[in-house]
Formats: structure tokens, C-alpha cells, sequence
């Protein structure tokens, strides 16, 4: 696997991969969505967004790298902040993925009403502010589960694929809660975010956004990099989510690098899984398949609460 520095070297060269105005204008939609030089019109942006989320989401993630530097500044903004409030579906009757957890007040929560009910009372009563020490809250919270997202970038990356791949970056980051990497792998490996270094969602959005595809598939080295980003965690369950089409092109003992993971669960696009499906039932692994960017979050949720 490339070295931080070399793997920041590898997206930067990436990031300077620009698409110009005109190469985004054979988007019919485009035109609507960006009026003139340096513009983003929300507003269209909503309601294209609503008649196809998938087409727009994939526009959106092409404009991250627009050669217009104002309208590559704002598709990255629009973009991370979409792609995380999409993302912020929660799992359900799950193990191990997301839980219910009560907890001293921090201001991400919901009030505990149950739990706070006393200091509540007293401060209604004092006529004083709430002592804040007193206060419970209810949060998501994943303390033993510890992720590693795999995201194959040796084919087709433009588009709804890196929008696909964006938008599962954004739903490991808020789930995992801290304990999470993310890798891409084509020849060779790269870390958008490393399971021992901390990065702001933002950022690892972005690193997934700067993606380009070439190249070789390597998937016995991009699973061997899953379990070592994993044996770096202490999580009491270690998930490796693969998403590619499994179609590897480099030599290497892909089955004995799954066997190797405590758990992989696949996810390849619909209507190209036939190698991802052979692989996954081959070692055991769980699998699904994907159509687009706007339900990626609901796959993975599914594939992993599915153990």
C-alpha cells in the first residue's frame, strides 16, 4: 500500500485532473444548475435532484473538479454537505453497527428525558440554568465495530461511480465513529483515510471525490491492506466493505485475503456481479448490489446488519 506522503501525492495528482465548462455542458442538466462562470443555483439544483438523484448526484461530483475554480470550490461544499446529510440514515435491529447509547450531555445528542428528568426539575424549580454535568443524552453510538471501506477505482471513475463512492465514504465516516478507514485501490493501494489518522468528513470526502480510474485491479492487495488497517483497531468487530465489481486483473490469492478478514461484505453495481457474487459466496462473505449513489447508505446498512 502507498505511504501517507506517497498516497497524498497520488490525489493531489488527481485533484489536478480538471473538466472544463464546455466537457460539462453535454450534461443537459448542467446549464440549469450552473448559469454563468462560478455559479451554482441551488435552487435547480434541488429540483433536478428530485426528478433524478442518481444523474445529479453524479453531475455534482464531476463539478468537484471543474477547471472554473469558483464553481469547483462550491460543487465541493454542496457536495460533502449532501453527501453527509444523505447519508445520515440510520441502521436498524442491526449488530454491532449503530446503537442506541445513553451518555453525559454533548451537543450532538438528544436529551434523555428519563435519565435527565431530576436535573430538569431542580433547575425548573431554582429557576437556574440546567447544570449541564446532570444532563444524559441519547446518541448513536458504535464503540465495537471498527470499519475499512474499499473502494475500486480501476474502472470507469467519473461521474455517478466516484458519486457512489463518495457517498459510501460518507456513510462509514458516520457510522463508524472514528474507528474507520478508507482505501482505493486500483494497481496499486491508496489511503483516503487511514484507520490511525484523523481526518474531518469533509476532507475524506473530497480525497474519495479527487478519484480517477486506470489502470490494473489489484484485489488481493487491497483486501491484504483491509486487514492491516484493521489489526490496527482494538474494535471487538472489524468489517471490511468491498466495493467493486471484483474483476481482478493482477495476480494474487484474492480468496485466501478474504478468508483472511474477520468479516467482508461486498457490493458491486447492479448488473455487473457475477464475479463479485462468485467471490463472496466462495469465501462466505455477505453481498448486494448497488444502482446508484442515492442508495448506497441503505446497501450497506442492509449487507452489514444482514450477519
Amino acid at each position: 500500500m502507498a505511504s501517507g506522503a506517497a498516497a497524498d501525492q497520488i490525489i493531489d495528482e488527481a485533484r489536478r485532473t480538471t473538466t472544463s465548462r464546455r466537457q460539462l455542458l453535454r450534461d443537459d442538466q448542467f446549464a440549469d444548475i450552473s448559469p454563468d462562470v462560478g455559479e451554482i443555483d441551488e435552487q435547480a439544483l434541488q429540483e433536478r435532484f428530485e426528478a433524478d438523484p442518481d444523474a445529479v448526484l453524479g453531475l455534482l461530483a464531476t463539478m468537484t473538479s471543474a477547471t472554473d475554480v469558483e464553481l469547483r470550490g462550491l460543487a465541493k461544499r454542496l457536495a460533502a454537505q449532501l453527501f453527509l446529510d444523505l447519508a445520515r440514515t440510520r441502521p436498524t435491529g442491526g449488530r454491532g453497527i449503530g446503537r442506541l447509547a445513553t451518555t453525559r450531555y454533548r451537543p450532538d445528542g438528544d436529551i434523555d428525558l428519563d435519565a435527565s428528568f431530576d436535573a430538569l426539575v431542580d433547575s425548573h424549580a431554582s429557576g437556574e440554568a440546567v447544570d449541564p454535568e446532570r444532563l444524559r443524552v441519547q446518541r448513536w453510538a458504535t464503540p465495537t465495530t471498527a470499519w475499512c471501506l474499499l473502494v475500486d477505482r480501476s474502472g470507469s471513475m467519473h461521474g455517478e461511480p466516484v458519486a457512489t463512492a463518495a457517498m459510501a465514504a460518507a456513510a462509514v465516516v458516520l457510522r463508524a465513529e472514528g474507528e474507520y478507514a478508507v482505501l482505493s485501490f486500483g494497481r496499486e493501494v491508496v489511503a483516503c483515510a487511514a484507520m490511525w489518522e484523523h481526518r474531518d468528513p469533509d476532507d475524506v470526502i473530497d480525497r474519495v471525490l479527487a478519484l480517477r480510474g486506470h489502470g490494473t485491479t489489484d484485489v488481493a492487495a487491497a483486501l491484504r491492506a483491509a486487514h492491516g488497517q484493521l489489526l490496527a483497531s482494538g474494535a471487538q468487530r472489524r468489517v471490511a466493505i468491498l466495493l467493486s465489481d471484483c474483476r481482478a486483473t493482477e495476480p494474487g490469492d484474492v480468496a485466501g485475503a478474504a478468508r483472511a478478514l474477520d468479516e467482508l461484505v461486498v457490493i458491486a453495481p447492479d448488473g455487473d456481479h457475477v464475479e463479485a457474487a462468485a467471490l463472496a459466496e466462495s469465501v462466505g462473505a455477505r453481498w448486494t448490489t448497488v444502482t446508484g449513489p442515492s442508495s448506497i447508505a441503505a446497501a450497506i446498512d442492509r449487507v452489514v446488519n444482514a450477519r
